[in-house]
This record gives C-alpha cells, structure tokens and sequence, in this order.
C-alpha cells in the first residue's frame, strides 16, 4: 500500500516539489543543484500532476512485471542506433524527438527517468534530454529498488498517453567530440575523466584522462552519495568545480552517471563525450594509451 503521508507534511513536500522539481528530502539539500534528483517521496506525490511524466527505462520485461504507477516504457537500448558502426551510438535526432513526443514529453513536461542499476541507464537519458535543450528533467534517486524498498505502490497497467511533439533545443556545452577532446588536449583547465572500471581503463584510454569509476558515486544501496562525500571523492582526484570537464565510458551510458553527478554538485562546465572509447578506441588517428606501456 502507498504510504500514508500527513496533510501537513503532504503539503510540505508538495511545496518543495513546486520550488525545485524533485528536491525534497534532507540528504538532497546540500546538492547544488538538487532538482535533478527526485526522491521517492517526491515522486508519489508528482503522480498526481499530469504535467510530470515518469519514465522507466528498463527492460519491458521487467516494465511488464510491475512499474511505478503511470509510468510508461522506454528502454535505455531504443535510443540506440543499430546500424552505426559506433556501438551504442544514438539514433538520430529527428527519431529521438519523435520518440520522447510519442510518448507525451512536450516542452514544458516535467521528466523524472528511473531504473533498477542506481541510475546507470536513466542518467543516460537524464543527459540526452539536456543535450536536446529539455530542462525539468530528473532521476529517481534510488531507482525501482528504492520504490519497491519503501513499499510503495507497484502497477502493471501501462497508460495512455497523448501524443505531443518534442522540440530540439541543443545546447552543444553538454556534449563532446573526440576533436573537441584533442583540440584540447594541452588546456590545463580541462579534465577528461574516464570512468569506467580501472581493469578498462588500464587496458586502453585516452592518454591525459584520469580513472574515476562510475559506481564510486553510490552509496551500497543504489542511492546516491552525499554532496560533501562525492567532493571530498572528486578532490582527491584533482577534480575541482572550476575545471572544463568531459566525461566517456565504453559507450555513452556510465559517463552519463557521472555528467549527472557532477551537475547535481554545481559543476558548471561538464559534458559528455557520448561516443566514448567505443569510437576512440577504434580509431586509427587517435592516441591510446595502456598500463603496458613502456
């Protein structure tokens, strides 16, 4: 059964939503930029605005099995372009537009995306749609477990939702290019982090970035670390709010984690390198570097 909430305390909750789209518990007030994680207690309330539409992107079997309540599908994998010889590589932009419009995300929709990998696959999505210039977009801190954990409400029922057209704003200060990334290769005041595994990292990566696994950013339950854990965590790798920071994986999902939390922190000048090491390092022209070399 969904949790009992007081009035009073509905009605404060309520009231932070409206301030900052999904800033609400305690743990969130330290982020600078909190609105980009929406707690589950924020969310049971927003499922009662039909401007807010809630996004699982895991797989529809799992969709099928049971979601959070008005939430409809889209799978991490369908915005994958499956002919591009870059793997992982994103359909392209007319396709996404109709596909986020297909499924009732206007200009003024307010987003929250959602998974069950600590927003691994959602922040891919969460990044997608500041790129395309869309700004009430969020992540379930937490994810599915979280939900499920606190025992709220499960469905199975899929909704319908009116169809509405998506424009395309991009706002290319939240993307990188592997020219983009050479042409500053020698800029002291940009910071190219990598982060993926270290065992991948040490197998290949750009010369210059510098291994921060995606995951460190989680506490052991899926949900986020604390503002003041995750600076201390950046700092000591060198890694401050004033640098000009791009972040890669392996294929454009875990770096996106990491743009998401570095946002969330006040990181004002960070973006994705989407294409990652799956284009870098199979490109003939650009440098490589391995833990064997001499």
């Amino acid at each position: 059964m969904i949790h009992a909430l007081s009035s009073l305390r509905r009605a404060a909750i309520l009231l932070a939503a409206i301030v900052a789209f999904g800033a609400t518990s305690a743990a969130a007030a330290d982020y600078a930029n909190p609105g980009l994680l929406t707690s589950t207690e924020t969310l049971g309330l927003m499922l009662e605005d039909p401007n807010v539409r809630v996004v699982d992107v895991r797989p529809r079997e799992a969709y099928d099995a049971g979601h959070i309540p008005g939430a409809i599908h889209l799978s991490a994998d369908d915005i994958i372009d499956p002919v591009s010889h870059v793997d992982g590589d994103l359909l392209p932009l007319s396709e996404l537009a109709a596909m986020l419009g297909e499924r009732g995300i206007g200009p003024e929709t307010r987003v929250v995306f959602y998974d069950d990998r600590g927003g691994f696959h959602a922040s891919r999505l969460f990044w997608l749609l500041e790129y395309l210039g869309h700004r009430q977009v969020s992540v379930l801190n937490g994810g599915f477990p979280a939900w499920e954990r606190e025992g709220w409400t499960v469905s199975q029922e899929a909704p319908t939702v009116e169809p509405t057209e998506f424009p395309i704003n991009l706002t290319p200060r939240r993307a990188a290019s592997a020219d983009w990334l050479m042409e500053r290769r020698d800029d002291p005041s940009v910071v190219v982090i990598d982060v993926r595994p270290t065992p991948l990292f040490e197998e290949g990566h750009i010369p210059w970035a510098r291994n921060i696994p995606w995951a460190q950013n989680l506490n052991e339950d899926g949900t986020m670390r604390s503002a003041e854990d995750l600076l201390a965590h950046f700092a000591a790798h060198g890694v401050t709010p004033d640098d000009n920071i791009a972040v890669h994986c392996q294929n454009g999902k875990a770096s996106a984690h990491s743009y998401l939390t570095l946002r969330l922190l006040g990181f004002q000048q960070v973006r994705s390198y989407d294409r990652s090491w799956a284009e870098w390092g199979h490109a003939y022209d650009l440098p490589t570097a391995s833990s064997t070399d001499g």
